[in-house]
């Protein structure tokens, strides 16, 4: 019934297995790959026709995690997977980037591909194993898919790279970094790093690179046997040449337009020119095949420019930052914030700083943990002077923030230095170029701006690439048309001292190590320049925090003293929190984090869970409250919530008949604990201190 082709090869020192014939025979192509234990389905399917007016590749990518996979039930009321997590988002992205500029420019069919993660062994990362299995899926599918990429993960121990770390080797490792891309070089790079040299770096990317030429030998196996014969690629429209013949003649409009510097004005004359090469086609016009050809003439005439002249869109050099502005404090109320503005790209950052209780409950495969820091980036449609949609945040969004959180997270305090949670929202209010990066600025000033005790301020920069054969230009801190129309996208974050995060995005095949070279060893030149800007706002975190901040106060109880600030169903934790109107988290090593708008109420707080965990101490005297008296005696509560018993015995000297003749319930008396009962209880003497002094009798004695 199956015809199953396998391929298996030795990769990492784990097993990589391809299969195919077996599932989801109905797809265009479908993988299933398995790396360790870890297993995920990858299926590749292209609509027979393109959609009438579609200028664009209608490319889909969807990354699923199963909680069966884990053996695990998903939580929340509606026991299902529902939208996506953070996780599944950002892996759609990782396998859409380096897949996208391989297919065939012509080639406009509605294309999707999906990965489901079906088993997870908990050791190897199912992310990778999909990409490559996205890779496997496309190349056997007979859609124009000109890879196979392969892909991996590298880190570095300090002092060598690890080839698909495990989860648990990748705790003790300082890069986290997943390459993709053809034999012929790198297409993607995604990566978070603990200040680590731009050699260290490109060095990772090269290793990266070289392990993943075994993987791409497989898939050209599997396919030689098992792909499906290759889909024929559209026709050339026959009136491509006359159409083409007219748009050059728009050719001289395009020039004067892009020689105007200023944004706005820039997009409204290209606007302008498009229109009217529309109009002058008439009602019969192909929109589609008009709007990729005058994207061609206008991609040739930008390109074209910066090659010959070394000259840009808003006349800068190749290496030139935009001017930039950089404020702190921007919001009084806000606990930090900060204003980053580079030529016409800027963002309003705000810090936030909360408190145990506000940590983000993650859900993952591998468990569930807590994240302290929260960076949430978002693009409204006014920063590029659109109107549009307001909503959930897109991939785009989350991305963004992802990856400025990459960029930051390596230089945060640890929850021992700096107990609070951490939330920072970007607000993108100006966008021409970079704006993630923008955000990885404002993102650091606001922290200082809080008081976070961050290590080392942190910059980033975009660089750009223009080429044609072996002519090339490398754009420092590009504009949105030289995204739109260069070949590379090529994000560098970091301190003074070394990376924290880098991001590559290639549109064309490959580029070279060369290549990477010149922009490292130039984005670094535009990050130091970029640090020294944001130096003239604010330079080192402020030492105090603001006053609008909750003020956090830890502390440390026995283990065994836990369940007594707990209460019995929470009764004694509630109750300190009302009345002292403070936030109490205990931990289960016993540490107390007590967070308060004010000193006065963290002090009271402190005060109610001392009076909880004090013990009495053998010999010492206190002061105490009769709250209760008894045939047998009377009992003192003497240290906080605790009561002893003064046995009738122990009331003074001389024989007591009543209990009542020598303290009443609210009298103030001095004791002295002479012991504790099998049960633990404290046992109390009045008669051994002097009731008038405080002083211990049976010390007088002794002397």
């Amino acid at each position: 019934m199956f015809e199953v082709y396998r391929k298996e090869i030795d990769w990492g020192g784990r097993l990589l297995t391809f299969e195919t014939g077996k599932i989801a025979r109905q797809a265009d192509g479908a993988v299933m790959v398995t790396y360790g234990g870890t297993t995920v389905l990858c299926t590749a399917v292209g609509a027979s026709s393109a959609k009438q007016g579609i200028d664009f590749f209608p490319l889909t990518v969807n990354y699923q995690e199963k909680a069966f996979a884990a053996g695990k039930i998903p939580g929340g009321f509606f026991k299902r997977e529902g939208r996506p997590s953070e996780k599944e988002t950002l892996v759609s992205r990782l396998i859409d980037r380096p897949i996208r500029p391989l297919f065939h420019k012509d080639y406009k069919n509605e294309t999707q591909v999906i990965a489901t993660v079906l088993a997870h062994d908990m050791e190897n990362d199912p992310d990778v194993v999909a990409m490559i299995g996205a890779s496997a899926a496309l190349t056997i599918s007979g859609l124009p898919f000109m890879g196979p990429i392969g892909a991996c993960r590298v880190s570095w121990d300090g002092n060598s790279y690890i080839l698909n770390p495990t989860i648990e080797q990748m705790r003790e490792t300082s890069l986290d970094l997943v390459v993709a891309g053809t034999t012929e070089g790198v297409l993607m790079v995604e990566s978070e790093a603990s200040e680590l040299s731009e050699d260290i770096m490109l060095g990772a990317v090269d290793y990266g690179h070289k392990e993943m030429g075994n993987v791409i030998k497989a898939i050209i196996d599997l396919a030689e046997v098992a792909a499906k014969e290759p889909r024929p690629l559209p026709d050339e429209p026959i009136e491509k040449d006359e159409y083409l013949k007219k748009i050059k003649s728009f050719r001289k409009q395009f020039e004067k337009a892009y020689k105007e510097t200023d944004k706005s004005k820039r997009s409204k004359t290209l606007s302008e020119i498009r229109i009217d090469i529309l109009n002058d086609f008439g009602e019969t016009c192909n929109s589609s095949l008009a709007s990729s050809l005058t994207k061609e003439l206008e991609a040739d005439i930008v390109r074209g420019s910066i090659l010959k002249t070394k000259k840009r869109i808003d006349g800068r050099n190749t290496k030139t930052v935009r001017p930039i502005v950089a404020e702190v404090g921007t919001l009084p109320k806000a606990h930090g914030s900060a204003l980053f503005t580079r030529g016409e790209t800027q963002a309003l950052v705000v810090a936030t700083l909360g408190t145990g209780q506000d940590e983000q409950i993650i859900d993952a495969l591998e468990g569930e943990y807590r994240e302290k820091f929260m960076l949430h980036y978002n693009f409204p449609p006014f920063s590029v002077g659109e109107a549009g949609r307001v909503g959930s945040p897109g991939r785009r969004e989350v991305g963004h923030g992802k990856l400025a959180w990459r960029s930051i997270n390596p230089l945060l305090p640890t929850r021992e230095d700096f107990p609070y949670t951490v939330r920072i929202v970007s607000e993108v209010t100006e966008s021409n170029g970079s704006s993630s990066m923008a955000t990885v600025c404002g993102t650091s000033l606001a922290l200082m701006d809080a008081g976070v005790p961050i290590k080392k301020p942190v910059a980033g920069i975009a660089m750009g690439l223009i080429k044609e054969n072996k002519d090339f230009s490398v754009l420092s801190d590009i504009l949105g048309d030289e995204d739109h129309l260069g070949d590379m996208d090529f994000k560098v974050a970091g301190t003074e001292d070394g990376i924290t995060s880098l991001q590559m995005d290639i549109k064309i095949t490959s580029i070279t190590k060369e290549i990477m070279q010149i922009a490292l060893d130039q984005a670094k030149e535009g990050r130091i320049h970029i640090l020294k800007e944001m130096s003239k706002a604010i330079g080192t975190s402020r030492e105090v925090l603001a006053d609008t901040a909750p003020k956090i106060t830890t502390m440390k109880i026995k283990l065994e003293k836990i369940r007594d600030v707990i209460g019995p169903g929470g009764k004694m934790i509630r109750e300190i929190c009302d009345t002292t109107g403070a936030k109490v988290d205990i931990e289960d090593d016993g540490t107390i984090k007590i967070a308060a708008s004010d000193t006065e109420s963290s002090l009271a707080a402190q005060k109610k869970i001392n009076d909880i965990v004090a013990e009495a101490e053998l010999g010492v005297i206190y002061t105490g409250k009769v709250v209760k008296t008894v045939d047998f005696g009377a009992f003192v509560n003497f240290l906080g919530t605790k009561d002893g018993l003064v046995h009738i015995s122990e009331l003074q000297n001389a024989r007591t008949e009543k209990t009542t003749d020598i303290c009443k319930e609210g009298d103030t008396v001095k004791v002295k604990v002479i012991g504790f009962d099998d049960r633990g209880k404290v046992k109390l003497s009045m008669k051994r201190v002097d009731q008038e002094t405080g002083e211990d009798i049976e010390d007088k004695k002794e002397d």
